[in-house]
């Protein structure tokens, strides 16, 4: 099993805490990971991006540049980095803010209106998980109780009063995925 993720988006938008979340979750179920963050000097709004390696074998390179997933929080971020998805990959877009169409056709493409999915639940801050949630239930990559349990260790005790939003977040996230991929329920 190799997943190589890249998470891409604009400060303030999670992708760093994200893919933090998910390299802590494969490190507890025993897998090799590495995770890379990248980012602007600005502090709000620049890049922020991170590459997610995770594998039942050595990770060879930590840096993320043939992604198998691409998260996409904006149109600059699919713009950006569609064309590095690997043939057969998974692109999951934030539909909220980036409004192009995945052109590619040797790809999975998963629109998720994640910040809308957040504002209904009553946080914005918590689109992210949105996404990640997809992205579990679309590579099972790592189980999302791990991630759940993960989330202490990743949120700082300040922010433990949003855990249960964040794990709403996560849950519809993935039935959101599930939606996606069959939209009948059979």
């Amino acid at each position: 099993m190799l997943e190589a993720i890249y998470l891409a988006g604009h400060g303030g938008q999670g992708t760093l805490s994200t893919g933090q979340l998910l390299a802590l979750a494969a490190v507890k179920e025993g897998k090799c990971v590495s995770y890379v963050p990248h980012y602007g000097v600005e502090k709000r709004g620049g890049v922020s991006n991170c590459g997610v390696t995770v594998s039942d074998r050595q990770v060879s390179s930590p840096f993320v540049t043939e992604p198998t997933v691409l998260v996409a929080m904006n149109s600059l971020s699919l713009e950006r980095y569609e064309n590095a998805v690997v043939p057969g990959g998974l692109i999951i877009t934030n539909s909220s803010l980036v409004e192009a169409k995945v052109s590619r056709t040797d790809v999975k493409a998963v629109p998720i209106r994640a910040n809308d999915e957040a504002e209904a639940l009553g946080d914005p801050l918590v689109a992210n998980n949105i996404i990640l949630g997809a992205v579990l239930e679309l590579t099972g990559v790592v189980s999302i109780k791990t991630v759940e349990e993960s989330l202490k260790e990743v949120l700082p005790p300040r922010h433990h009063h949003k855990i249960p939003v964040n794990l709403k977040a996560l849950e519809r996230g993935a039935q959101l995925a599930r939606e996606y991929i069959n939209p009948t329920g059979e």
